[in-house]
């Protein structure tokens, strides 16, 4: 499909590559920014109409700090779909359903009303580790904190998910489905911080916490009270084996394999080396 693609949370983790993917393919694109030109803002529909201006598709992510989004984005979607977009592509997260919270209510809006849609569920972010909270302890403290005891996840690059969204809103066809994305391993939090000591030659420690300590420590990164609940609550989910399970939806959008997490470890090696202290 071709035509001009309109990229939403185009500064977050898998916006920024994906952006970069349709850069470096001679795809035309925009991105919806507060700052951007036109202006695009989630909490004013009256900058969405310049925003959806001559686009053909949309990857949209849900956005963390707008009250009640679900239902903001439904009311984008539908000035999208009046504006002549065809293809909507959304990044919601592995083991919720359509008409689930969040990104769920999304994923069934798409289901019910659009012709043309793609959701991508991943597994949990292997950047999660490299940016943020999670740097920020691994870095200063050579610790991890979660509350996903001795659970497993097949870590994704957003580097892949962002592959997997191009592919997706480039098909040459409608995708119309679900496709949940992961890596080729299941790996536990003691593993991961197995192999970040590897790579960066230090041991780091995975600390366990209770449930509303991660929330809280979610709050603490500047996000509302309701996410932060919700994202813990998902970070248990682990612990309790749900999200043990490996997928073929990247295999199947790119034909390739995601990268490995002892890859992105080594290739992330000089992230969580401590700043030197001053002479």
């Amino acid at each position: 499909m071709s035509g001009l693609v309109l990229v939403t949370g185009a500064t977050g983790k898998t916006g920024r590559s994906l952006v970069s993917l349709l850069a470096e393919s001679g795809v035309a694109y925009r991105t919806a920014s507060r700052g951007g030109a036109p202006r695009f803002d989630w909490s004013q529909a009256k900058t969405w109409d310049a925003a959806l201006e001559g686009v053909a598709s949309v990857y949209l992510v849900v956005p963390p700090a707008v009250d009640d989004a679900p239902s903001r984005m439904a009311a984008f979607l539908e000035s999208a779909m009046r504006k002549g977009v065809h293809r909507f592509v959304l990044l919601s997260m592995a083991s919720l359903p359509a008409g689930g919270p969040g990104s769920g209510q999304v994923h069934q809006w798409l289901k019910d009303n659009s012709e043309d849609w793609a959701v991508l569920c991943p597994s949990a972010f292997m950047q999660n580790f490299s940016e943020g909270l999670n740097l920020a302890s691994i870095r200063d403290e050579d610790t991890i904190y979660s509350n996903t005891g001795t659970g497993r996840v097949p870590f994704i690059s957003t580097v892949d998910i962002a592959r997997a969204a191009f592919a997706a809103l480039t098909a040459p066809a409608a995708l119309n489905s679900e496709l949940t994305l992961t890596g080729v391993e299941s790996i536990s939090y003691d593993r991961v911080a197995e192999l970040i000591s590897q790579a960066c030659g230090r041991p780091i420690l995975h600390t366990q916490i209770s449930t509303a300590a991660m929330a809280e420590r979610f709050v603490s990164r500047g996000l509302p009270e309701g996410t932060a609940t919700f994202l813990a609550a998902a970070y248990q989910t682990i612990a309790g084996g749900w999200q043990d399970r490996t997928a073929e939806g990247f295999r199947t959008l790119t034909g390739g394999s995601p990268m490995t997490f002892q890859a992105f470890a080594a290739a992330n090696a000089d992230v969580w080396k401590r700043a030197q202290a001053a002479v």
